[in-house]
């Protein structure tokens, strides 16, 4: 058997590549849209790719199935969740694929897979038991998507929270609780494999390691451990999990509804600075920048959005760029594909343009057309305070302000400013800051953008010469 687990750093997902050794056949496990690099692994390893699965509707990506399907590729979903959770682009439809329910099993030459229902994060959710027939008559590992993590559950909040389903997320921790109570009864030998490590938002505490034990996650997962009483696990599941960015409702939507057939991916051309500034300010374009943020803050076009090429990049712009907008890009000319990977991934496609950050520099030294933001510390915060103008906004998660904040100051996590800018007041000041600095600066281009007037603090929130106020 061949077993590859493929890994998305942005957004810490794992995909798995699976295939027969025996019969050349492989399935993939829960990709991405842009497929055209599991073709490419598989191609390597000598396999063709006769069928591609999920385990849920995904909120943090666009699936990959239904470019599978556009290819003929058998696609393996879930048939549970009732009405409310079908996969509504492929019930009914010409292609080729089969919809599981719990106990189904379905062979990838030599190796066989079981659905199993495991709902809670998801109402369709399901797992997958891997037994490599080849050699053994039972099975040696799970494929757990985003129910069991390394360290964690999947997060039961999202249908509420990020979705909009009202009343969903006690109920849904309550299945969830259940699903943990059968999972308790699996052999402790099996493997697990995720669908997330650390840094998805798709949980609140998930580990680093790549794989696990069931034995393991029994005896040290806390969320696991947290499970003697059902309300206790209710009560620990729901506290302290992060606001979900604001693109998560969309990618529900979309992978219930059928993301769009992206085909090949977008190529965008290699435009003038000058241009791209005069594109800046138009209905529906934005300039996404991703340098780094001081330089951003010392010299940038107007009304430009700011999201540095890191881990974050597409949490970032998922979170502050709307489906349907043209996007131009400030960025390293190494890094343009990897960055419409990034966006597509998410769904936002129309990619149209981009310059380099050397000729953005060169531009602004010629022109007078660059804006700057100020940067300040907070020793300077405590002196702008004493005027009523200034105002403090703390872009951090509510958990990290409830445990202490600057008095008097609004919380509104970055993820979720585009939705609730309104919020604030446009007469004043906004004095913009997080932990240390990172959240804060694309939530001051944020703002920015929108005719806010902002100041952006880089500064480390233990410095705050008052300390910190809790609730």
């Amino acid at each position: 058997m061949y077993f590859k687990q493929i890994f998305e750093e942005k957004l810490a997902q794992y995909a798995y590549l699976i295939g027969c050794q025996q019969t050349k056949e492989a399935i993939i496990i829960d990709p991405m849209r842009d497929i055209d690099r599991y073709y490419d692994l598989a191609k390597k390893e000598r396999l063709k790719i006769v069928a591609a699965a999920d385990t849920h509707i995904h909120a943090d990506y666009l699936t990959g199935l239904r470019e599978f399907a556009e290819d003929g590729v058998k696609i393996l979903a879930s048939g549970e969740g009732g009405e409310d959770w079908k996969y509504e682009w492929l019930a009914g439809s010409d292609y080729n694929y089969q919809l599981l329910k719990d106990g189904d099993r379905f062979n990838i030459g030599h190796i066989q897979f079981e659905a199993r229902h495991t709902p809670g994060h998801t109402p369709e959710h399901i797992s997958y038991l891997l037994t490599d027939g080849a050699g053994a008559d039972q099975p040696m590992g799970i494929l757990s998507g985003d129910f069991v993590f390394v360290g964690d559950v999947g997060r039961p909040d999202l249908l509420e929270s990020a979705a909009g389903v009202e009343g969903a997320m006690e109920s849904s921790a309550r299945t969830l609780y259940h699903s943990v109570e059968k999972f308790k009864s699996m052999p402790e030998y099996l493997q697990l494999w995720p669908g997330h490590g650390a840094g998805s938002a798709c949980g609140k505490a998930l580990g680093a390691v790549p794989e696990s034990t069931v034995g393991y996650e029994l005896r040290f997962n806390p969320s696991i451990r947290a499970s003697d009483s059902e309300q206790h696990f209710v009560d620990y599941i729901l506290d302290g999990q992060p606001e979900p960015p604001l693109y998560f409702a969309r990618m529900k939507a979309e992978n219930r509804g059928g993301p769009a057939v992206l085909g090949k991916l977008p190529r965008p051309g290699k435009m003038e600075a000058g241009d791209v500034v005069s594109l800046a300010n138009e209905e529906g374009k934005v300039v996404l920048d991703t340098r780094d943020k001081l330089k951003f803050m010392q010299a940038h076009i107007k009304g430009s959005l700011l999201s540095p090429f890191n881990k974050q990049f597409n949490t970032i712009a998922g979170s502050y760029i709307n489906k349907g907008e043209t996007i131009y890009l400030i960025i390293d000319e190494e890094n343009v594909e990897e960055a419409v990977r990034d966006l597509v991934r998410i769904g936002l496609d129309d990619i149209a343009g981009y310059i380099t950050p050397e000729e953005l520099e060169a531009y602004g030294q010629k022109e007078d057309g660059l804006e700057s933001i100020e940067t300040i510390d907070f020793d300077r915060v405590a002196k702008l305070l004493k005027d009523d103008e200034n105002r403090v906004l703390d872009v951090r998660k509510a958990t990290e302000f409830n445990a202490g904040h600057i008095a008097g100051a609004e919380n509104i996590a970055h993820t979720r400013l585009a939705d609730r800018e309104k919020e604030l007041d446009k007469d004043k000041t906004w004095l913009v800051h997080c932990k240390s600095g990172g959240r804060a600066s694309v939530a001051a281009a944020q703002l920015e953008s929108e005719g806010y007037k902002v100041k952006y603090i880089k500064d480390k929130i233990e410095k705050w010469p008052d300390k910190v106020e809790e609730d």
